[in-house]
């Protein structure tokens, strides 16, 4: 507390933040956050289960409403389909509902095959397990998708306070990312995802082969396209960077911490160390919202898989993307008092 006390008579005064004071700050970060996770873990009981249970409700109605919004979303998109040649079995939208369904049930294709020999009156056709396969590189399929991503998003009351953070795919069976990434990058696909506090809703989302960082660029890209809200976002060390915080845009409020190496830090960081220096307790409490990135990831992967199958680059991407939106199918949010 006394560094605190110290940093209180620092703002009185006006005295500029220098690296040695940054270095001050990032200790006063330190010792507050075993505090504030101390109380995160108290404060876990406290969590309002009976209202969860009713609130899945919510669920079952955007269920319910799912062929609706595929025929919205499909009917958005004007297709060009020649008059000539074989004609395809399945519209837009029974592709995308079939896609959808096979996504869901984490079956291998031919297991769906099985499964929709059974269900097969339901879609009024016979499918393959190729046909299910080519599902995943079907541009039909992959715009009826994105704009079924847009209407999701329409749907909620979006308030633009985020948090984001990335993770991998595996492409190989019992692989797991955090403890093996660094040493076999290449059997991973990344993905980053914005999650809207508010509402629990993925807003923005980006894939890469690569890394991380081009995931998270094209997730900040795509919200700031489509004019999502976004105004407010914490997130993990690894973006702590300057170019990082500027890919954010001026108009965005980036909560992140500070690398214990910081040095030569410039406008962007100048602000958030100053919140820190005003607030050190209150700004880290703010900061770890930031873990219900990490809460979905890990549900997400539970719920609808953590492996990607699919052997072609353009498939995977979208097999990554259909597990944004069944996230924001089923996710329920419940804001903590």
């Amino acid at each position: 507390m006394d560094i605190l006390i110290r940093f209180g008579f620092l703002i009185k005064h006006g005295m500029k933040i220098t690296r040695k004071r940054a270095k001050k700050l990032y200790k006063v970060l330190e010792e507050e956050k075993e505090k504030i996770r101390k109380e995160n873990e108290e404060g876990e009981d406290e969590y309002p289960y009976e209202k969860w249970e009713r609130e899945r409700k919510e669920i079952v109605e955007r269920l319910r409403e799912l062929p609706d919004l595929v025929e919205e979303a499909a009917s958005r998109i004007e297709f060009d389909r020649p008059n000539r040649g074989r004609k395809q079995k399945l519209d837009p939208e029974q592709k995308t509902m079939l896609f959808l369904f096979a996504r869901l049930t984490q079956k291998s294709n031919r297991d769906m095959e099985a499964i929709l020999s059974l269900l097969g009156p339901a879609f009024g056709v016979d499918v393959s397990y190729k046909t299910i396969e080519r599902l995943y590189s079907d541009e039909e399929v992959k715009m009826v998708l994105h704009n079924l991503f847009l209407l999701l998003i329409d749907k909620e009351d979006i308030s633009g306070d985020c948090s984001g953070d990335g993770t991998g795919y595996s492409l190989q069976a019992g692989k797991h990312y955090r403890s093996e990434s660094e040493k076999n990058g290449k059997k991973y696909r990344y993905v980053f995802r914005l999650v809207d506090l508010q509402t629990g809703m993925y807003i923005g989302y980006g894939y890469s082969n690569k890394s991380e960082k081009r995931a998270f660029k094209k997730a900040v890209k795509f919200v700031k396209k489509y004019n999502i809200p976004f105004h407010k976002v914490r997130l993990d060390k690894y973006y702590s960077n300057k170019k990082d915080i500027q890919e954010l845009g001026e108009d965005v409020e980036a909560c992140v911490l500070p690398k214990k190496d910081l040095s030569n830090f410039g406008y962007e960081w100048h602000e958030i160390l100053n919140k820190i220096k005003e607030d050190p307790y209150g700004f880290l409490k703010d900061y770890f919202k930031r873990e219900l990135s990490e809460t979905f990831f890990g549900a997400d992967k539970k719920r609808f898989g953590r492996k990607i199958s699919q052997r072609r680059e353009d498939r995977r991407e979208t097999a990554s993307f259909a597990t944004a939106i069944l996230h924001n199918l089923f996710t329920i949010r419940l804001p903590p008092p």
